[in-house]
């Protein structure tokens, strides 16, 4: 099994930052892409960002604010969240796919980490 952790998550103030971490532990042999998603109240889970192999893909309304990053040893990847806005208000989950050491399909979510950004 495959576990995630992640922390960093929040009461921030608009125009401040804040940074989120996601460990991954467990029957990972790769994992080929990790990334951020985040729900809002009353909206559909969303596409923050993902990295996969030094390549990062970000959504529209984050770009320039919000980077992605990811230790490959530890199997961690981090959101570093800059600028924030009250509509960045949402829980953010973890995401990781990949293979597991019998080379089975992996992909897992993590419990997710609530993000509140008000004055």
């Amino acid at each position: 099994q495959v576990r995630l952790v992640e922390s960093g998550g929040g009461l921030v103030h608009p125009g401040g930052s804040l940074r989120l971490s996601c460990a991954a532990s467990g029957d990972i042999f790769r994992a080929n892409v990790m990334g951020w998603y985040r729900q809002a109240p009353g909206k559909q889970r969303e596409l923050v960002a993902t990295e996969t192999s030094g390549n990062t893909n970000y959504a529209d309304s984050v770009k320039g604010r919000f980077t992605i990053s990811r230790d490959n040893a530890q199997y961690t990847v981090y959101l570093q969240m800059n600028s924030l806005k009250p509509e960045d208000t949402a829980v953010y989950y973890c995401n990781i796919a990949g293979l597991t050491m019998s080379y089975r399909r992996l992909e897992v979510w993590g419990q997710g980490t609530l993000v509140t950004v008000s004055s």
